[in-house]
């Protein structure tokens, strides 16, 4: 046990130097505002820092307090939040806020089983909130820490296991320090994210390698163990563009699918990649201006092969009955751009309408 104690506090001596020298300067490490810290941890789910950070930024110039995106609209939230993708996170903060805001009376929680109460706050969130803005001796385990504990470790436990989770909780517990569990989970995460990358680690360079299970052992690419494998599934749209007077129908997503409460053209699902490429009966007579070519459009589960077929109506009576057939809004050309709607749309639109 004593030999543990030592190698756990030779670990966390080196890992918070290392820190010290090497961490990024990064806006949200300048704070201990649980609302700064909590949109940056949201942002950064899914998320390259390079590609959150401007979004970050993007967002607080927007709702620069938590009253002011509780109070927003789901549509000005969804449409800052364009081109991040898992757009869940952003209708989940969007709630979660609405919940301080009302329910809490814009008290943040300040800890991390509080903080689990929060739409949209799972353990990752709460342990980051309630670590860095309240100095809770809590571990944030994300991928990167994953894989930094597997690794020096030797820890073979499916990460997506719960008992595999229980197992990296606990060593995690082990190391953390009680005085500053703010700066270990921050450096344990930038140590994943910057030096044991899940591909070409710099094992020689690594201030771990005398001690590192997975090194010594030539384990580096067996580890962490991630045993459940993404099952993808292929879909097939056919949106239909209808056009008339510069102006475009567009129709909000429902629940319960991707891209909810994003807009997009009236859509037809097909059953196979062959049927998109058919010709599509109209109830009414239209003209028909082009169709694309099918376009793959590639999401964390599943991949989208589109087709668009473009269309111009005649007279306000097809248009208004194409209106109500479809239950989808008319918008003016000239005002799509902050309409919250799917990156697929969005360079479709860019490729063939902006420059009217």
């Amino acid at each position: 046990m004593a030999e543990l104690s030592r190698f756990n506090a030779f670990f966390v001596e080196n890992l918070l130097v290392w820190y010290a020298r090497h961490k990024r300067d990064l806006p949200w490490r300048d704070t201990q505002d649980p609302y700064k810290v909590w949109i940056s941890e949201i942002i950064l789910q899914q998320t390259r820092v390079d590609q959150g950070l401007p979004y970050y930024l993007r967002f607080l110039k927007t709702f620069p307090k938590l009253k002011h995106l509780a109070l927003a609209d789901e549509q000005a939230v969804l449409s800052i939040w364009q081109g991040l993708g898992y757009y869940s996170r952003a209708r989940n903060l969007h709630q979660g806020a609405k919940q301080v805001h009302v329910d809490n009376r814009g008290e943040y929680p300040s800890t991390y089983e509080d903080w689990l109460k929060i739409k949209g706050v799972g353990t990752y969130t709460a342990a980051a909130i309630a670590s860095f803005c309240f100095k809770e001796q809590v571990p944030v385990l994300d991928g990167n820490v994953f894989r930094v504990l597997s690794r020096v470790f030797g820890i073979s436990e499916d990460i997506l296991s719960g008992k595999g989770k229980k197992v990296f909780w606990g060593k995690a517990m082990e190391l953390i320090p009680a005085a500053t569990p703010d700066i270990f989970n921050q450096a344990i995460m930038e140590y994943g994210a910057l030096h044991c990358t899940p591909k070409s680690p710099d094992c020689e360079q690594c201030v771990f390698n005398k001690m590192c299970f997975a090194y010594k052992n030539n384990l580096v690419g067996e580890l962490p163990v991630k045993l459940k494998k993404l099952v993808r599934k292929s879909r097939f749209f056919e949106y239909h563009v209808f056009l008339f007077n510069k102006s475009i129908l567009f129709k909000k997503r429902g629940k319960g699918d991707i891209w909810e409460g994003l807009n997009e053209f009236p859509l037809v699902e097909k059953k196979k990649a062959d049927d998109l490429l058919k010709s599509s009966p109209q109830s009414i007579k239209l003209k028909s201006l082009f169709t694309s070519e099918v376009l793959k459009h590639v999401l964390s589960h599943q991949d989208l092969y589109c087709v668009f077929k473009v269309y111009e109506v005649k007279n306000k009576v097809d248009w208004a009955a194409l209106i109500k057939q479809w239950e989808a809004d008319p918008v003016a050309l000239s005002k799509i751009t902050p309409i919250p709607k799917p990156v697929l749309l969005t360079k479709f639109l860019n490729t063939y309408f902006m420059p009217m």
